[in-house]
């Protein structure tokens, strides 16, 4: 993976940067980010001002569904259009590694997420200035997001490098990080049978979010993260070396 070796480290920060910059090159980044936050805001204030409350928690409980979406679609084109373009072949060739080609993809993404992200810190700066807002959870919520966010990202990474279409890549990564999130909530551990409820709760991404933005923090779920995401790059890798083999 990482290598020490500065050289390693600077080609994967060259290539993060064309891939950082090839978002905001086009208008559908802009369109994504403005999707995002007029979506977002107008969900969060609907119900805001009936329940009289200075908290953000209904913008955390919508902010997974709004990345199962977002993630996605960063991602669809990322080795799906490298495929359909016939590029992929010449990326390959270069003095690059596979964990180099995928590690710039995958931070370029996280960037471009937190970016997204970041552009809404007006909400605990507006709603502070409305009442006592708790910035515990706040704070453990954004840091819970960044870690789903990137578990997303990799995960739609590896889809886009199975296929050339970028609308499949993202219904595929759509449905799977949608099973992801759900797979420990209640109403499906409920109707499985019990040997595989252990399986359901570990695996699940949405109660290790839900503990993470309630300021809970658990190294445990930080491993999790961080495991996850690597086992999609993993798988990622993976699928470029035998695109190479053959």
């Amino acid at each position: 993976m990482i290598k020490r070796d500065p050289h390693y480290i600077r080609t994967i920060y060259i290539l993060f940067k064309k891939e950082l910059a090839a978002y905001f090159n086009s208008p559908i980044a802009y369109i994504f980010i403005g999707a995002f936050l007029v979506v977002g805001n107008w969900l969060f204030f609907k119900n805001f001002f009936l329940l009289g409350q200075a908290s953000l928690r209904g913008y955390f409980v919508l902010l997974p569904w709004l990345f199962m979406f977002l993630a996605p679609a960063l991602t669809m084109r990322l080795w799906a259009e490298e495929k359909k373009m016939g590029t992929i072949e010449f990326l390959l060739t270069l003095p690059i590694t596979n964990w180099q080609a995928v590690l710039a993809k995958f931070f370029s993404a996280v960037a471009f997420l937190a970016i997204t992200l970041g552009l809404t810190l007006s909400l605990p700066l507006s709603v502070a200035r409305l009442g006592s807002l708790d910035f515990g959870p706040v704070i453990g919520s954004y840091v819970g997001a960044i870690l789903l966010g990137g578990a997303y990202l990799a995960l739609g990474l590896f889809v886009s490098s199975l296929t050339r279409n970028q609308i499949i890549a993202f219904i595929l990564a759509l449905a799977a990080c949608f099973l992801l999130f759900i797979v420990g909530e209640d109403f499906v551990i409920s109707g499985i049978p019990k040997a595989l409820v252990p399986v359901a709760q570990f695996v699940g991404l949405g109660q290790r979010f839900a503990n993470i933005a309630r300021g809970v923090i658990d190294s445990r779920d930080f491993i999790y993260y961080a495991s996850l995401i690597w086992f999609w790059l993993w798988l990622n890798v993976k699928a470029l070396e035998g695109r190479k083999w053959q």
